[in-house]
């Protein structure tokens, strides 16, 4: 079993709120896994479901533990180590998603390991399970407009020109949390963490360029000692 948490704040005044993307992107995954998010368990909303079957060697099925944290984000460590200790996980096994103010809007980024890099859930979390060797996902929102007050920014709901990316990226970063759950770390980070225009520049660089030779990519890092 895999335990995907979803950070945010509960209650309608939270809802569709910049800092509430962990909530958002844990309820397309419930959707995807079959899991109804109807229990409430843990100080949190809660769902239990199985990965569809999953494409990509060496990737299996896997039951999924789905857990909104309802205990107000800087608290969220409380309401997983709680459901950690039910299930008898360890922290490889727990996804934690969150919003990221210092990635690019629409950017996913996930990583094995690190620092919260200032994002108070994900601190509370690493605090709670005594290790910063807990999976996580970003997804990107950006940096606050020249005069807004962080806070203000991150508990702002979306723009109208905000709603399509946001729309379309946490439904891709559901699939990243899925290939996490079906096939490791590095597999999510290999298929998810590539930035979109590098991407599209070397598709462009191999139409004008069918000759050149294949570059063999780095390996993942498990490093991650940046974002908010």
């Amino acid at each position: 079993m895999k335990l995907i948490v979803g950070l945010g704040n509960p209650g309608k005044k939270y809802e569709q709120t910049r800092h509430n993307v962990g909530f958002i992107i844990a309820a397309k995954v419930a959707s995807l896994a079959g899991a109804d998010p109807s229990k409430v368990r843990f100080e949190g909303e809660f769902a239990e479901g199985m990965t569809p079957r999953p494409s990509g060697s060496g990737a299996v099925q896997e039951k999924l533990a789905i857990l909104w944290p309802h205990t107000y984000m800087n608290a969220s460590g409380k309401s997983v180590r709680k459901a950690c200790d039910f299930y008898k996980l360890e922290p490889a096994e727990v996804l934690v998603i969150c919003d990221d103010v210092e990635l690019a809007v629409g950017r996913l980024r996930v990583r094995g390991s690190g620092s919260a890099g200032g994002q108070r859930g994900l601190a509370d979390i690493i605090r709670h399970l005594g290790t910063d060797q807990v999976p996580r996902l970003r997804l990107g929102i950006g940096r606050p407009p020249q005069g807004w007050e962080t806070a203000d920014y991150v508990l702002g709901k979306f723009s109208k020109t905000e709603i399509e990316t946001f729309e379309q990226a946490t439904t891709k970063a559901a699939h990243a949390a899925l290939d996490w759950a079906c096939g490791g770390v590095a597999f999510a980070m290999n298929r998810h963490n590539a930035d979109p225009a590098a991407k599209q520049k070397k598709k462009q660089n191999k139409r004008l360029n069918p000759n050149l030779p294949k570059q063999t990519p780095p390996s993942p890092s498990q490093d991650d000692g940046g974002g908010g």
